[in-house]
């Protein structure tokens, strides 16, 4: 206990006062506290016993230093706990707490609050059906709001409670009405309901919504009220709204350019550039100068609108400067976010904007578009737009393209041959295109091949080679070079159309299938692919295919006569003659001139015994080709079927003064006379044997012509020294033969038309065997197939 003491009262530490004596904690006299043992025996008096802290003097530290004692027991714990009771100084183990009181739904209170609430959630949920597109929802669930909101301010009514009705809430429902109904295009009623939240002075800045009520004017083309009630807006709204008043003024000029009111909108909008200059704004400022022809003005306003700041950053900022990491990775995320996207955007709108404007402008500004392109290229070259001068100089050839000048387009595009690999490959791209419509394809082709090494990624310049090859019929290499251009832009419909017309000259019918599917698939509406489609399931012989695609085609162009030719024959191969006449006759209403078209339908009435319809047919083919004898024996065998004898003979008469070398016209002639019982019966037979006599005679001197030229032939094969002396007899022989095969025959027009065009020998149908003519339409080959059949050449956008 020597080590035990209480600490000093003198002692400057933490712990100084603890041994100060207060009378209160005086222990001696507890036994005759009264109220000391009352509380004792009380509850109060079985509470956990006060420990009072004293110092321990460590043995070996210093005299002087001295601490108080401390509680050996952690604060909570008592020894007076039952044994087994656990630590529970917050009381949960009591249970939980009694259930909340229910609200009483039936007050007037809470039923304003639960119906104020279901209006909020119905203009939440019109303005989410808007935001998907279901414009109809949106107005219905609009509408219910406003009838959930009169029958709140009902029941406000009913209650006395008038006074609380929530202005912002009607305002909010009125809104999105008024917004919903005009979105749906119910203008009036979007108009009324603007109207009743306009005219309630209660309403806060209500004035701001003429500008959506001139909108909905401007919509309806009803300019003079639009800006009537864009200025009105512009008065309510003060000078501090510097960004809504600019808008508004906007839409004033653009009502002002609607209505042709030039010089108003100019006012408009040169205050706009002073204010707050934008691309839009310029342009419309150009296009008013434009109009009234000041070219000054439009000078002025292309400075303007070349110097306007598009507030986003430069490129360079996304090209990683240096090694580092962290960095690298920031501006690879950043690369193609959406602000980087909207900066793209807004860069490409004001290259747009400018372009048309120095395309509008160049040839109004100059006595020359040429001059006028140059005045624009040195104004863009000195601006932020420096990139795109060159753009500007390719379009000045495109324009000298269209003045059918191709000379001077040729050598704008030359120019370009020493510039940046991008502008080069642009300029040869064009270059090889124009030679290829001159068909000088060596030139076509140098150019290609600059372009390509100019840029290998150009799709475009990948085309012009494989064209190029193309027409050389070098085809597997065309197929390359397609199939090179869409690995780069998988999107080209030109690689991929003349990829599937190589693959159908390469007769790899399958794969041009396959590319004609999938071109469908992006140009949905395309003419020739659907043609393509039709002709290669023909070619595969799947006739129900092709006419299955013959008929969407039709729906898009319903008077295209080829196409309803063919439709007409394959519905014709099929043997549905029905369904081939009505396709053969309404290609003959548009076109009333193909032969093969008059042809079958001519037949056709033949066929059908109506031999009277079938003259105006025979007639029309008579007026197209008036050399081709064989139409006029149709008309005349028609009139002889028909019974109509006389007409026949005149028919045939007239026929044998046009051609009276024609066999066929005097045999028939010799039969209707003899069995009319005609005097000229033998002058007409006389004729026949004479020309019959000199068809033989012709022939037999053909026959030998031919003979003598084999001959000689065979004898130059033999030795050289006989060959010489019979290489005379051979060409005196083919001479021979060329000139009478240059003479006319018994039974052919003076001007004979190739074999495969028309056979000019005739059947007559009247007898008893009778051979029909030919029915079928012309097939269209390679080349007569659509303009499709062209190559897709590429020429830059404009």
């Amino acid at each position: 206990m020597e080590n035990i003491h209480l600490a000093a009262e003198d002692e400057d530490d933490l712990y100084t006062g603890y041994n100060d004596f207060n009378p209160t904690f005086d222990s001696e006299d507890l036994d005759n506290d009264v109220g000391f043992q009352q509380a004792v025996r009380t509850s109060h008096g079985r509470r956990p016993p006060v420990r009072f802290a004293i110092l321990i003097k460590i043995p070996g530290s210093d005299a002087g230093a001295a601490r108080p004692m401390t509680a050996v027991r952690a604060a909570g714990y008592s020894s007076s706990l039952a044994r087994g009771s656990t630590f529970d100084p917050l009381g949960q183990s009591k249970g939980p707490a009694p259930p909340l009181e229910a609200k009483n739904e039936d007050t007037p209170e809470e039923k304003i609050k639960i119906l104020e609430k279901k209006v909020n959630d119905l203009i939440e949920e019109s303005c989410m059906a808007q935001a998907n597109g279901d414009l109809q929802l949106a107005l219905e669930k609009a509408k219910e709001a406003g009838r959930k909101e009169r029958a709140l301010v009902r029941q406000r009514e009913q209650t006395g409670t008038a006074d609380h009705i929530t202005l912002d809430l009607t305002y909010s429902v009125l809104f999105n009405l008024a917004n919903q109904y005009a979105n749906n295009d119910m203008n009036t009623e979007a108009l009324n309901t603007y109207q009743v939240i306009v005219k309630n002075k209660m309403f806060n800045n209500a004035g701001r919504l003429k500008v959506n009520m001139a909108n909905i004017y401007f919509k309806q083309k009803n300019y003079p009220k639009a800006i009537k009630f864009y200025r009105m807006a512009l008065d309510q709204i003060s000078n501090a709204h510097t960004e809504m008043r600019i808008k508004i003024m906007q839409n004033i000029g653009v009502a002002f350019i609607r209505m042709g009111q030039y010089s108003d909108a100019i006012t408009s909008l040169e205050h706009i550039m002073s204010e707050s200059p934008n691309i839009k704004t310029g342009f419309n400022l150009i296009l008013c100068y434009y109009a009234i022809g000041d070219r000054e003005k439009m000078k002025k306003s292309f400075q303007k609108l070349i110097c306007v700041p598009l507030g986003i950053d430069e490129e360079d900022k996304y090209i990683p400067a240096n090694d580092d990491p962290h960095t690298n990775l920031v501006i690879e995320a950043i690369k193609n976010d959406q602000l980087h996207q909207m900066e793209r955007e807004r860069k490409a709108l004001a290259e747009k904007y400018i372009m048309t404007s120095a395309k509008l402008i160049a040839p109004a500004i100059e006595t020359s578009f040429a001059a006028g392109f140059d005045w624009c290229v040195d104004m863009v070259k000195s601006s932020q737009y420096v990139e795109l001068a060159n753009d500007l100089e390719i379009n000045k050839a495109i324009t000298y393209l269209r003045q059918k000048d191709f000379n001077q387009a040729v050598e704008t595009l030359k120019m370009f041959e020493k510039k940046d690999s991008r502008v080069k490959s642009a300029a040869a791209t064009n270059l090889s295109f124009l030679y290829f419509l001159e068909k000088d394809f060596d030139q076509a082709d140098r150019y290609a091949d600059l372009a390509m090494n100019a840029d290998r990624y150009n799709p475009a310049a990948l085309i012009n080679k494989g064209n190029t090859v193309f027409v050389k019929q070098d085809y597997e290499k065309a197929a390359e070079f397609y199939k090179e251009a869409l690995r780069n832009d998988s999107s080209c419909t030109e690689a991929l159309y003349n990829l599937g017309l190589t693959h159908k000259r390469l007769g790899r019918l399958e794969e041009a299938l396959d590319s004609f599917i999938k071109l469908h698939a992006i140009l949905r509406n395309s003419a020739q692919v659907m043609y393509q489609l039709a002709s290669l399931y023909e070619m595969l012989e799947d006739p129900h295919q092709a006419i299955e695609w013959l008929m969407q085609l039709i729906s898009v162009t319903p008077t295209d006569p080829w196409v309803l030719a063919k439709l007409g024959e394959l519905y014709d191969s099929e043997g549905d003659k029905s369904q081939a006449f009505q396709y053969y006759y309404e290609s003959f209403r548009y076109f009333p001139s193909n032969i093969s078209v008059i042809e079958w339908l001519g037949a056709y009435y033949i066929d059908t015994q109506f031999c009277e319809k079938a003259i105006q047919y025979f007639e029309r083919a008579t007026l197209i080709q008036p050399n081709q004898v064989v139409w006029q024996l149709m008309v005349a065998s028609c009139y002889r079927r028909s019974g109509n004898y006389q007409k026949a003979l005149e028919t045939y008469k007239d026929i044998h003064r046009k051609f009276p070398d024609n066999a066929e016209c005097l045999r028939f002639l010799v039969r209707l006379c003899t069995d009319m019982g005609l005097k000229e019966v033998q002058e007409y037979a006389t004729k026949l044997k004479k020309v019959e006599k000199m068809k033989e005679i012709r022939e037999q001197r053909v026959k030998s012509g031919r003979e003598n030229s084999a001959r000689g032939r065979r004898e130059g094969s033999a030795s050289s020294d006989s060959g010489q002396s019979s290489h005379g007899a051979s060409a005196k022989g083919e001479r021979l033969s060329v000139t009478l095969r240059s003479l006319p025959g018994s039974n052919e027009p003076y001007e004979a038309s190739s074999q495969g065009e028309i056979d000019a020998s005739y059947v007559d149908p009247l007898g008893p065997q009778i051979e029909r003519p030919k029915t079928a339409a012309k097939k269209r080959t390679d080349e007569d197939e659509f303009e499709d059949e062209e190559l897709g050449d590429d020429l830059l956008p404009e």
